[in-house]
């Protein structure tokens, strides 16, 4: 198992550098000049050349690209062109926020897609089982900033059972920190349950046409044993697939979900730096999302091995 896992680890890093070398690739992909922009309409040229050899943009391509790795390998994301503060300075202060969002949908739709799932393929061609779909393909055709305006304004502006907007850290009290993260969790976690739900049905239909199911039911095993224990511990495999795969739905989504709901993270942060054009600031946040997809796929990769006997080291 041990040398699954390196090689795996081993397989992950020509796909961090093609990231790599494609996040430094948006300042030149990107249109107008950096230079450009910081040195403002009123700037001679002069001051923008001046301003481009500060950055270091008057070098080769690859020259820069390769002081740009050397310093990520030194935990140096660079600096803010607008404010002047490390990027990592930046992306932490905003971290909280967005791993909070993330938490909690994750954990919501753990714990109401995998059951709703579950059921819809005990109940296969029932009322419910359509029902529950029904409800999956429509979280899955709402977009996420829909969602959030009709949730904040049912259960915000006009019921004022939640906050609107806001975020309340937890060392603050556990309620005030959850009690702003139910609507934007709600919001995001909608497509993300949809999908789990589907996946888990389909994986669970296959499952229970098994025969060791057919015989566990004529031993007398009840219902809730046979699901929950022998048909959805088999079924795991897709289903950890899809939640793992779901991670860039929630990464994608936290961006709209927090200017919705006014969070203070770095989706915030990741719209802010676009309009002002920080590419610094870019480049550090699309690198480490891209991290933690590739990280996330590498963890299912690792939990295959537990899930599923087949799998050989």
């Amino acid at each position: 198992m041990l040398s699954y896992i390196l090689r795996r680890m081993v397989a992950t890093l020509p796909v961090m550098a093609i990231v790599a070398l494609f996040v430094f690739s948006l300042l030149y992909i990107a249109p107008g000049d950096p230079a450009v922009v910081i040195a403002g309409d009123q700037a001679s040229p002069e001051d923008v050349e001046r301003i481009r050899q500060s950055l270091g943009l008057d070098r080769p391509f690859l020259i820069q690209f390769g002081s740009w790795v050397w310093r990520i390998l030194h935990g140096d994301l660079g600096t803010s062109i607008f404010t002047n503060l490390p990027v990592s300075t930046m992306i932490g202060q905003r971290l909280g926020p967005t791993l909070s969002l993330m938490i909690v949908t994750l954990l919501l739709t753990i714990v109401v897609a995998v059951p709703l799932g579950v059921v819809a393929a005990w109940k296969a061609g029932s009322f419910i089982d359509r029902a529950i779909m029904g409800f999956a393909v429509f979280g899955f055709s709402l977009p996420v900033f829909v969602v959030g305006y009709m949730l904040a304004y049912i259960f915000a502006l006009e019921l004022e059972w939640l906050p609107v907007q806001g975020y309340t850290p937890m060392t603050e009290g556990l309620w005030p920190w959850l009690e702003n993260l139910i609507l934007p969790a709600i919001a995001l976690g909608c497509v993300y349950i949809a999908l789990v739900a589907r996946i888990t049905r389909a994986a669970m239909l296959e499952v229970l046409q098994q025969d060791y199911i057919r015989t566990a039911k004529a031993k007398g095993l009840g219902q809730g044993g046979i699901l929950f224990i022998h048909a959805l511990k088999n079924a795991a495999v897709p289903i950890v697939t899809v939640i793992g795969i779901g991670i860039a739905l929630l990464i994608g989504g936290a961006v709209v979900t927090e200017s919705v709901f006014a969070i203070p993270g770095l989706g915030r942060l990741t719209i802010d730096a676009i309009l002002r054009r920080d590419y610094p600031v870019i480049q550090g946040i699309v690198l480490l999302f891209s991290f933690v997809y590739v990280l996330v796929n590498l963890m299912i990769d690792i939990t295959y091995t537990l899930v599923d006997p087949r799998i050989r080291y």
